[in-house]
């Protein structure tokens, strides 16, 4: 099934898709600019996956916006745009996300850090995080990893 997809830069034309799989993912929809993308699509154009490396102020990058449908997830699509998003760079990548997906983010080279290895963007998610968190509690807490360039 892998080989009916196709993980490629953006184009104008993927902008709603995009913008919809992130929003249907639930995920942060600041700073969705389709240049920054990779998608995944099908043979018959259609995106069922995408995902980013998104500058922060501080010269931070993250991997951030990775979402794949729901008729598609667990059929190694999030890795294959990780993969792709990580072997464009050469630099330490930063990202967040819920505890529930360390492993996967693990096994594509990244580990957990602490709060005074984060740069400074991250640094002040975490903060906003914790208040969020004690104000509402779902068994999961917000994640923040590093995968150095050198892996």
């Amino acid at each position: 099934m892998r080989d009916l997809i196709t993980i490629r830069k953006a184009s104008p034309a993927n902008k709603g898709a995009i913008r919809s799989l992130v929003f249907r993912g639930g995920i942060n929809p600041s700073g969705l600019d389709w240049h920054r993308f990779v998608v995944a699509s099908l043979q018959d154009g259609e995106v069922v996956g995408c995902g980013q490396i998104k500058p922060h102020r501080d010269g931070s990058l993250e991997v951030a916006s990775i979402v794949v449908k729901p008729a598609w997830r667990r059929r190694g699509i999030a890795r294959s745009i990780i993969a792709h998003l990580v072997s464009s760079q050469d630099v330490n990548l930063y990202l967040m996300c819920r505890s529930g997906l360390k492993r996967l983010y693990e096994e594509c080279g990244f580990r957990i850090i602490e709060e005074d290895e984060m740069p400074r963007y991250f640094r002040k998610i975490t903060r906003l995080a914790r208040f969020a968190d004690s104000l509402r509690r779902e068994g999961e807490t917000l994640l923040v990893m590093k995968r150095d360039k050198d892996n």
